[in-house]
């Protein structure tokens, strides 16, 4: 199941797809940003789940 995070990074690589395709820098840059954003928060889940000792399981 997909957390928030790869909910993000999907949004975000749609977005800067769509900008390369109508040249609409912005819009690419927000989805570049999306998807760090996505990543940065599977990072903090996965840290949490380590501290909690966790294993993939939500």
């Amino acid at each position: 199941m997909a957390g928030k995070g790869g909910m993000d990074k999907a949004k975000g690589k749609m977005k800067e797809t769509v900008g390369k395709a109508t040249g609409n820098d912005r819009m690419k840059a927000e989805g570049k940003m999306d998807q760090a954003e996505g990543e940065a928060k599977e990072a903090l889940d996965d840290a949490k789940d380590s501290m909690h000792g966790k294993h993939g399981k939500r």
